[in-house]
Order: C-alpha cells, then sequence, then structure tokens
C-alpha cells in the first residue's frame, strides 16, 4: 500500500514556519507594550511618593525641586504614551499579519485534511476489491 503524499507540503512547512515567525513577533511587540505600561506604572507611583514628600513640606528649595521633578515625572510620561501609542500600532500590525498567514496555513490543512480522507476512502475502496478478488480466485479453484 502506497503512503499518503501531500503535493503542497513543503508550502505547509512553510506557512507553519511564517506562522511560528507572526507569533513570535507578536509575543515581541506584547512584551514591549507591556514593559511600556509597566515604567508608566512606575511613573505613577514616583509621581504619587512625589506628592506626599511635599504635603505639608514648607521648605522652598524643596518644593522647587520636588515641583521639577514632576515636570521631568510628566515630560516622562508623555514620552511613554507616544511609545504605547507606537507600539500599540505595531502590535495591531503584527495581529493582522498573523491573522492573514493563520487563514493561509487553516486552508492548506484542511486541503490537506481532505485529500488525506480521500486517499483513505480509496485505499479502503481498493482493499476491498483486493480481498473480493482474492475471495472470487479461491472460490473459482475450488
Amino acid at each position: 500500500m502506497k503512503k499518503f503524499n501531500f503535493e503542497l507540503e513543503k508550502i505547509l512547512e512553510y506557512r507553519n514556519f511564517e506562522k511560528q515567525q507572526a507569533e513570535a513577533e507578536l509575543a515581541k511587540a506584547i512584551a514591549v507594550e507591556n514593559q511600556i505600561n509597566e515604567n508608566l506604572k512606575t511613573i505613577a507611583a514616583q509621581y504619587l511618593a512625589s506628592k506626599k514628600e511635599m504635603e505639608g513640606n514648607l521648605n522652598i528649595d524643596d518644593i522647587l525641586s520636588l515641583s521639577r521633578y514632576n515636570k521631568l515625572l510628566d515630560y516622562q510620561k508623555e514620552e511613554l504614551l507616544n511609545q504605547l501609542a507606537q507600539a500599540k500600532l505595531v502590535t495591531s500590525e503584527k495581529r493582522e499579519i498573523l491573522a492573514q498567514i493563520m487563514k493561509k496555513t487553516t486552508a492548506l490543512e484542511k486541503l490537506k485534511e481532505k485529500e488525506e480522507k480521500t486517499y483513505k476512502e480509496e485505499m479502503k475502496a481498493e482493499e476491498k476489491k483486493f480481498l473480493d478478488d482474492l475471495a472470487n480466485k479461491k472460490r473459482n479453484i475450488i
């Protein structure tokens, strides 16, 4: 009995490789987003700590210093928000690429399954025909 051979197997393997690459790229993009979000949380915590330090402080030098520090935190926050917007665009793009690759891969996988099912049905029919022929020959000999 001959072995099932999917003619597009190399293309399917390549599509699966592309899919793995796209998944890795998406994971990297998500990691960048998560890191930026963590940095934003850190800035928020620093801002709150600065506000607490300012409470009840009457020293003008401390107040000016903390005010400059808060302006720096605001600037960093704005920069991170811009980076986050860009990162979200990249993540969205990577998701779309992965979705397109998955469509192509799924279509090939379904085609392979369909061809394999047809192949198995044909093999069963051939086997049945062979066994019927063998039984008929055996009857004719007897």
